[in-house]
């Protein structure tokens, strides 16, 4: 029989509803049931695209004994953590500060009221490599509750007291320099790996964020080891196993050193973020591999993770059936030579296994190898190489498809749009900036409501019941801004605006300009939440720092543009110490030091010849964090087109920063000179 989380819209809860674990949601009746009974809430957090998770699940949540003993001792908590990442962010940081490391399924047990006392990640059925198995933590944990239970709150309440302690302030709040983004600079080259690019060794993640700063350092700069670092390190991914070499769009992480072997998951916030990345190291460059990977990794967002309703899933499992019934991690994607001598005939089959590195030993396991382009010295019939993988493709739909997670989260649907919009704009691909109004119009219609406040999550056209927090509202306004300078429709603007207006209001202290990364009036917590590290995705903090910039330049506000640059000073405290975490706000503070460049295009229409020229000129200018209007002169569309006419009845550029601004003009080579100035 079903259990609570029958009624869940989040595929991963959904996932566990059959459990014989007596689930609840994350909800205040459970903690009250908690009190009621007299026992500790066991909480475990994880994501559907999570290998790990699953394995537990399988082992421990499944099991009927395991669950009896649960359901005896314990008031059992599932929360998907892309859906509340409020609560895995608070409880991540107890279990990182008790244990030193943290991880998925997250695994902790709280007093009835939420006070955190016992962690852990991945707990084993047996004992194994020095770990207690999950039972012998669940009797341990239920003899110190019932036997300990002074000792058992005093440790609760000194962690909560610790966390309390946390709370993040920095200096004098200033922005950071010259000096602090040569340091920064500095710190990336000194962790850089120039053998096989990236930062840091095993396992290596897509270092999106730190790449954008480094092009925009590199644009503003001139610095070409800015540059050599991010396009090395963006070619080595495109030719490792990181990146879907038959279907495009990237997996999570490579497991090594060299970019070979990856986690399968394939998640929609690294495909947007390294699609953006991809689109604007070929506006810096022209590398024709740079158009190939962004136009394939934004093709493999549409085509696979675009939702009816026009939004955008979450991720790809890692796991699928490996034809047996068995679901083994990367099953989909991995080939043997015998498999692709099968699917080409033999002649082909070895012109693939060559080009592709497949060998009969594997480079993952059972002889099994990841598609990848390694260096050679042999030259390839592009003719025949776009032939194969259209076949290999076409083969491999055939095999079980990994599980998909069809939720729509607001924050990554934000990054969607904006590396859709640019995308489709530098490749003149209309069919990508229609697929980013699509989810756009899908976040205004079925995620924001009266007062423009956004929803986290919805589902198959339903809105979720989760409050968005800071990155959501963040991210969704990044989106936005793209959208406007893409389309000249200035409702996007508009909409950026009052997201924007509700970071200021709830999300912002207006005296030190911390942030926190739920609202003033969001469910309380042990603590209230707040990171100004950027992850696996810019983090809410950075991220508003940017909208709120960008909305500044369109503008003029002073207290966007004030906010902005109080929530850098974090970035001037942690920028040379640890530039690898803070990527999005270096990127930002890269804008502040340009400007931001306000680009103002007016012409007749949006269609005319003139008009256009200019307008993707704009678009392609390098100047970091730039904002482009667009629109007749009489327009009302955007505050940058006001008293900006036509020059000799022709369509024209105005270019201003820091209250200044060049002469308009006419000649699109003029407007690309200044624009990489």
């Amino acid at each position: 029989m079903p259990n609570r989380l029958a009624r869940a819209t989040s595929p991963y809860l959904l996932q566990h509803a059959d459990n014989p674990v007596d689930w609840w949601p994350w909800e205040a009746d459970a903690f009250e049931e908690a009190r009621r009974r007299d026992v500790p809430v066991f909480l475990s957090v994880g994501y559907s695209a999570c290998h790990w998770c699953h394995v537990m699940a399988h082992e421990s949540f499944e099991d009927q004994e395991t669950a009896d003993y649960l359901n005896a001792h314990y008031v059992s908590v599932k929360v998907d953590r892309e859906e509340r990442p409020d609560v895995d962010a608070v409880y991540m940081e107890a279990v990182q500060a008790a244990t030193g490391q943290g991880g998925w399924p997250m695994t902790v047990f709280l007093t009835p009221d939420g006070e955190p006392f016992y962690f852990g990640t991945y707990f084993p059925p047996a004992p194994r490599q020095g770990m207690p198995s999950f039972r012998q933590v669940l009797q341990g944990v239920h003899q110190a509750w019932a036997e300990r239970r002074e000792e058992v709150t005093e440790v609760a309440g000194k962690i909560v007291r610790d966390l309390a302690g946390r709370e993040i302030s920095y200096g004098d709040a200033q922005t950071p320099g010259e000096q602090e983004l040569a340091q920064a600079l500095l710190g990336l080259t000194r962790e850089y790996d120039p053998q096989r690019g990236g930062f840091g060794g095993a396992p290596k993640f897509p270092p999106s964020m730190v790449l954008e700063f480094l092009l925009r350092h590199h644009a503003r700069t001139g610095a070409e080891g800015a540059l050599q670092m991010a396009g090395d390190t963006c070619e080595r991914m495109a030719r490792g196993g990181i990146y879907d070499q038959l279907g495009g769009g990237f997996a999570r992480y490579s497991v090594d050193r060299d970019w070979i072997v990856p986690h399968f998951e394939k998640m929609l916030y690294d495909n947007a973020l390294l699609c953006r990345v991809y689109a604007h190291l070929w506006r810096a460059t022209g590398s024709e591999l740079a158009r190939r990977v962004a136009l394939e990794t934004a093709d493999f967002m549409v085509r696979e993770l675009r939702t009816n309703e026009g939004g955008f899933a979450s991720a790809l499992d890692a796991d699928s059936d490996d034809g047996t019934g068995k679901h083994v991690e990367g099953a989909y994607y991995v080939w043997t030579p015998e498999q692709l001598r099968e699917a080409l005939g033999e002649q082909d089959g070895e012109f693939a296994a060559r080009y592709f590195g497949v060998t009969e030993e594997g480079t993952f396991e059972h002889g099994q190898s990841v598609l990848q382009l390694p260096q050679q010295e042999e030259l390839f019939d592009a003719e025949k190489v776009a032939s194969i993988r259209e076949r290999l493709l076409a083969q491999r739909a055939e095999r079980p498809a990994p599980g998909r997670d069809d939720k729509v989260v607001a924050a990554w649907n934000g990054l969607a749009i904006a590396a859709l919009a640019e995308t489709g704009a530098y490749f003149d691909r209309p069919d990508l900036v229609e697929a980013a109004v699509a989810a756009a119009d899908l976040l205004v219609r079925l995620h924001l409501d009266e007062q423009a406040r956004l929803t986290r999550t919805s589902k198959d056209g339903h809105a979720g019941a989760n409050a968005g927090v800071l990155e959501d509202y963040a991210d969704v306004a990044e989106g936005f801004l793209a959208l406007a300078s893409v389309t000249g429709e200035g409702v996007w603007l508009e909409f950026a605006g009052f997201l924007l207006d509700h970071v200021l209001a709830r999300f912002t202290d207006p005296e030190s300009g911390v942030m926190f990364d739920t609202a003033a009036d969001a469910e309380r917590l042990i603590r209230r939440p707040q990171d100004p590290t950027d992850n696996a995705a810019p983090s809410g903090w950075t991220a508003a720092a940017g909208a709120l910039l960008s909305y500044a330049a369109h503008t003029g506000s002073v207290p966007h543009r004030t906010a902005a640059e109080k929530a850098l000073g974090v970035v001037k405290a942690l920028g040379p110490r640890v530039p690898r975490f803070i990527g999005w706000g270096l990127a930002v503070a890269e804008a502040v030091l340009d400007g931001p460049r306000e680009v103002a295009i007016v012409g007749p229409s949006l269609g005319h010849e003139g008009t256009r020229v200019l307008h993707r000129t704009a678009l392609l200018g390098t100047a970091p964090g730039a904002v482009v209007a667009v629109g007749a002169p009489e327009s009302d569309e955007f505050p940058l087109l006001a008293d900006r006419p036509l020059v000799g009845g022709e369509p024209a550029a105005y270019v201003c920063r820091n209250f200044t601004c060049d002469a308009p003009t006419t000649e699109a080579d003029r407007l690309r000179a200044v624009l990489s100035d």
